[in-house]
C-alpha cells in the first residue's frame, strides 16, 4: 500500500503557516539558527554601520524629553483600524452573498472560465503598497521619538534604523512573491471545482457541488493572507511602540520615586 505523504508541520507566524497551507509547498524546519540567517542576509557596509551604531554612545545632551503618550498609540490604532477595513471591506475580496445576487448569478455557470486571477493580482498589490507606506510611516516617526528620550533608547532607534535599510529589500522580494503563490492556489481550486462538477455529472452518488463556490473559497483565503501579512508588517511598529512605553513608565517611576 502507498502511504500519503505527510506534510511538516510548518511552525512560526500565522503569515508563513498559512502560506504553507494555500500553497501546498511542504516547507522543511531550518537547520539555521535566526543569528545565522540574519548574517547571511546583512552584507559587510550593513555589519559596519550595525556595529558602528552598537558601539556608539549617543550624547546625553542632545535629548528631548518629551512625552510619549496616547496620541501616538491613538494614531497606531487608527492606521491599523484602518488598513483592517481596507481588507475586510474590499470588494474584490468579498463573497458572493456580500457582492449582491446580480454578482453571484453572473459566476455561476462559466464562473471557472470567465474568472481572471489579474484582477485579484492587481488589487493585493495595491494593498500591499498601501501597507508598506503607512507602517513605513508610522515606523520612522515612532523611531524618531525614540531617539529623543535616552542614550539606550537613541541607540536602540539607530539599530532599527540600520535593520530597516538591510532587511527591507528582502522582505519586500519575499512579500512581492506572494500574489505568484495566491495565483498557483487560485488554479487548483478552480481545477479542483471542475474535476467534481465532471465527477458529479457521471455519478449519480456524488455531493452536489455549487458552481462558483470556489471562488468564495480563494477570496476569504486571500482576506486571511493579507491580515496576516499586515501583522508582520506591523512587528517592528509595535517593538517601537512597547520600547517607548517602557521608557514612559521608567520616567515616571523615577518621577514618583
Amino acid at each position: 500500500m502507498v502511504q500519503a505523504h505527510q506534510r511538516t508541520n510548518v511552525r512560526g507566524p500565522t503569515f508563513i503557516r498559512l502560506l504553507a497551507r494555500l500553497t501546498d509547498v511542504d516547507v522543511s524546519p531550518s537547520r539555521q539558527s535566526l543569528s545565522d540567517r540574519l548574517g547571511q542576509w546583512l552584507d559587510w557596509t550593513h555589519a559596519v554601520a550595525l556595529s558602528t551604531t552598537l558601539d556608539g554612545k549617543p550624547s546625553e545632551a542632545a535629548f528631548d524629553m518629551s512625552t510619549f503618550g496616547s496620541v501616538e498609540e491613538n494614531e497606531c490604532v487608527r492606521v491599523r483600524t484602518s488598513l483592517v477595513s481596507t481588507i475586510t471591506g474590499d470588494r474584490t475580496f468579498a463573497t458572493s452573498r456580500e457582492r449582491g445576487a446580480e454578482h453571484a448569478s453572473a459566476e455561476e455557470g462559466g464562473a471557472n472560465e470567465a474568472v481572471d486571477y489579474s484582477a485579484f493580482r492587481q488589487r493585493y498589490l495595491a494593498i500591499q503598497r498601501s501597507m508598506q507606506a503607512a507602517t513605513g510611516s508610522l515606523r520612522g516617526r515612532l523611531r524618531d521619538m525614540l531617539a529623543q528620550t535616552t542614550a539606550d533608547m537613541a541607540r536602540l532607534a539607530a539599530v532599527d534604523a540600520v535593520m530597516e535599510r538591510a532587511l527591507s529589500p528582502r522582505e519586500q522580494t519575499l512579500l512581492g512573491h506572494v500574489p505568484a503563490l495566491l495565483g498557483e492556489h487560485f488554479e487548483r481550486l478552480r481545477q479542483t471545482e471542475q474535476k467534481a462538477l465532471a465527477d458529479a455529472q457521471v455519478s449519480e452518488d456524488a455531493p452536489a457541488i455549487a458552481p462558483g463556490a470556489w471562488l468564495d473559497v480563494f477570496r476569504k483565503d486571500v482576506q486571511s493572507v493579507l491580515l496576516a501579512e499586515l501583522d508582520v508588517r506591523f512587528h517592528p511598529v509595535e517593538g517601537l511602540l512597547a520600547a517607548l512605553r517602557t521608557n514612559s513608565l521608567e520616567r515616571h517611576v523615577q518621577k514618583s520615586a
